[in-house]
């Protein structure tokens, strides 16, 4: 049944078909000079588990970005598109991109209704990009979007702080506790390194 808070819920309350698709656990660190982006592979259609392989991890810009998204995945490749295109022009400089992609998300019509979330990141910035014209850099350097997001963030921040793993083994044992915690988040990792 659709919740008031469902944008996809007929006139006569019952939810529109198809239900949305959720399942996305993105985590981007930087610890010790190494840049992790780590994201899972399950998608679901509503109450089915739809895919458990899928890749929702980029490399952009001659491989110096990497940038992993929550949301519906067509919205995303629109999105991968549109910002490989403002990286170029800025010449890869990624606080610009990302800036110039998220006034045209906001402000363009046909941009206007994607619904995702981005996470961007090179050696220098972290960011979070979303369509209300948000550009977020969190100060510690750990983004978690998605479903198990959170999970995955909180999880990794305690590992920073607390053990002295290497940046891509803390990536995979936060995303292994998200996926622990969060029903739409599997243990099925893509992991890419700067």
């Amino acid at each position: 049944m659709a919740t008031t808070n469902d944008k996809r819920q007929t006139p006569n309350g019952r939810a529109a078909w198809p239900p949305p698709v959720r399942g996305t656990t993105i985590l981007a660190l930087r610890h010790r000079g190494r840049v992790v982006v780590a994201g899972d592979g399950q998608v679901s259609l509503g109450d089915m588990v739809m895919k458990h392989t899928a890749r929702k991890i980029r490399r952009l810009y001659h491989d110096r970005v990497l940038v992993g998204f929550a949301g519906t995945a067509g919205d995303a490749f629109a999105l991968f598109a549109r910002f490989e295109a403002k990286l170029e022009e800025s010449s890869g400089q990624l606080a610009r991109a990302a800036v110039e992609l998220a006034r045209e998300w906001r402000t363009d019509r046909a941009l206007r209704p994607l619904q995702a979330l981005l996470a961007a990141v090179d050696r220098e910035h972290g960011l979070v990009i979303s369509g209300t014209g948000d550009v977020i850099e969190p100060d510690d350097g750990i983004i978690g979007i998605g479903s198990g997001g959170g999970y995955a963030a909180a999880a990794a921040r305690a590992l920073v702080r607390h053990s002295h793993l290497e940046a891509r083994q803390i990536a995979e044992e936060a995303m292994k506790i998200a996926a622990d915690l969060c029903v739409h988040t599997n243990a099925h990792l893509t992991i890419e390194e700067l």
